[in-house]
């Protein structure tokens, strides 16, 4: 049997922990509205390897052949 104290400590907890995950959530919303805000920002945008099977086509290999 929990002792009394313990379930007002682990609810508190629970209440703590979702206040932070919905403030991390807008945060990070708010974030990706503001990237896509940004006019034209090529900085953020990674091209895929080219390989010799098709340019273009992301490499999916655990180990990537190097040439």
């Amino acid at each position: 049997m929990a002792k009394p104290g313990k379930t007002e400590k682990w609810a508190a907890r629970g209440e703590r922990l979702a206040a932070k995950l919905r403030e991390n959530l807008r945060r990070r919303k708010e974030q990706a509205r503001a990237r896509q805000r940004l006019p034209g920002e090529e900085g953020d945008q990674v091209s895929p390897p080219q390989t010799a099977e098709g340019a273009g086509s992301p490499e999916f290999r655990r180990n990537p052949v190097r040439e």
